[in-house]
């Protein structure tokens, strides 16, 4: 029977498939050959662009190991450690190397020829030449035992789907040891995402990885891509893996729907944007020098995407320790617009809308009435507030201080038996009361910290809230054409 009878074949030379890697690499094979889609590029563009990658993969391979151009050799050897462009008996004269790199994306043998042709295992176009683990990415390692079928000499892959397998990392946000790939439910997203890191990687071939600037991340790049993109709502995935011969992995996180439209909120709000700027200036970090050693845009993008084991970090842990922090004198505008973020995050990406009034007023009576210090009373909740059975004794204590000092309680065991239950989603509600609380606080004037908001460093902070949000100086270059 031939194998390629249950198969329909496509006219169209390069497919981008629900696989993320082949995906990614196909839009990086459109955006090289400037074509709108994966869908419009022909048998010259393939031509063209294979011809390039054997250009630039017989550089980096051949390149003193001590040059800046062989940092591009250490981004293929994460994907592809044994092929013939990063084994450690490869030729390094480029005559010897180039013909081997260009046999990997011949042309297909024609149809009706001796040659047997099956299914693509991507795209399912007649394939004639069949591919081992060790010129794809993520298809096993020399870890494992090979997984093909008894007698099956290797993966069938089609000329389109051969040459995107190796324009991938052209499409990806790469690193020395890694490389993250984007897939997302609208494609004006993956494109942008794909032009964004092929004038990287051209970067990172002409200086090298220590030259480039601090300040990017795949999901700072993400997020750019969604919001030019201008949707409304698009859930996007970010696949991250290395497949070297050491430990390969493959880690998985994801945005929400929602979180185009949060973003599209928050930008067109001046007191939310402050707050997310407010948010990336807290997560900046310098050393000793004043430079930037890590991005707060890119740290704030991160907290928008979910990790699939739920090893991360919060967007609200994060802004209830910039709000919630006694040392951190910040003015009080600045403080609720943050608390404005909060609560708006929470409504539109978490879907929760609590009523916090009544427990916040209870808890902002007591550390402001309690007394002694109000300063211990809100290390007192601050400590207890994210373990629902101490929020609870905390609560319990505050409403009998305040009966034993003549003041009304505004609310009832009914109304924060929501906060002390241990449910999905009651750690965020409890993050919200804290913030609520600090609000009431600040509104009413009173100091939890020991000393008053410095004027100048106030100063410094606004300007820098100024500033455009989920920016850094590498996207700058980007958006004005540099390369």
């Amino acid at each position: 029977m031939d194998p390629m009878s249950s198969v329909t074949a496509t006219d169209a030379v390069l497919v981008a498939t629900g696989h993320p890697l082949q995906r990614a690499g196909a839009w990086a094979v459109a955006v090289l050959a400037e074509q709108p889609s994966p869908g419009d590029v022909t048998d010259q563009h393939l031509d063209d662009v294979a011809q390039r990658l054997v250009d630039d993969v017989c550089a980096a391979a051949t390149a003193p190991s001590d040059s800046d151009a062989y940092d591009w050799w250490k981004v293929l050897f994460a994907l592809y450690p044994n092929s013939k462009a990063t084994h450690s008996k490869r030729s390094r004269l480029r005559r010897d190397l180039e013909p081997e790199i260009a046999a990997l994306f011949a042309r297909d043998e024609p149809r009706g020829t001796a040659v047997k042709a099956y299914p693509c295992t991507f795209c399912g176009t007649p394939a004639t030449t069949l591919w081992t683990k060790s010129n794809l990415p993520m298809f096993d390692t020399n870890k494992a035992l090979n997984t093909l079928p008894a007698a099956v000499a290797g993966w069938p892959a089609c000329r389109g789907c051969r040459i995107a397998a190796w324009a991938l990392p052209y499409g990806a946000w790469v690193t020395a040891g890694s490389a993250t790939v984007l897939s997302c439910e609208t494609e004006a997203a993956e494109r942008r995402f794909a032009e964004r890191n092929v004038l990287r990687a051209r970067r990172v071939m002409q200086l090298g990885f220590g030259k480039l600037r601090v300040g990017s991340r795949p999901e700072l790049v993400a997020l750019n891509a969604l919001r030019y993109a201008d949707v409304e709502l698009a859930a996007t995935t970010l696949w991250s893996f290395k497949n070297d011969n050491q430990e390969p992995w493959l880690r998985v996180t994801h945005a929400r729907r929602a979180v185009p439209r949060f973003l599209a909120i928050v930008q067109g709000n001046a007191p939310l944007r402050r707050g997310w700027r407010l948010l990336e200036v807290a997560l900046t970090q310098r050393d000793a020098d004043g430079a930037v050693v890590r991005s707060g845009p890119a740290e704030a993008a991160r907290l928008l995407f979910e990790s699939e084991d739920g090893d991360g970090r919060s967007l609200l842990v994060q802004l209830n320790r910039v709000l919630g922090d006694p040392d951190r004198r910040l003015p009080l505008r600045h403080r609720v617009d943050a608390t404005r973020l909060a609560f708006t995050y929470a409504k539109e990406i978490l879907g929760m809308e609590p009523d916090l009034t009544p427990v916040a007023t209870m808890v902002a009576d007591w550390i402001e009435h309690g007394g002694g210090g109000p300063r211990g009373r809100w290390a007192e909740f601050e400590s207890a507030h994210l373990r629902p059975h101490q929020l609870g004794q905390v609560l319990d204590l505050a409403k009998r201080r305040l009966y034993a000092t003549g003041r009304e309680v505004p609310c009832t065991e009914d109304d924060w038996r929501p906060f002390i239950l241990n449910r999905p989603g009651g750690w965020a509600q409890r993050m919200l009361l804290s913030m609520a609380v600090v609000r009431i606080l600040q509104e009413r004037g009173v100091a939890v910290s020991q000393a008053p908001a410095d004027p100048n460093e106030e100063a410094r902070v606004e300007q820098l809230l100024s500033q455009p949000m989920l920016s850094s100086q590498e996207d700058d270059d980007y958006l004005m054409g540099a390369v």
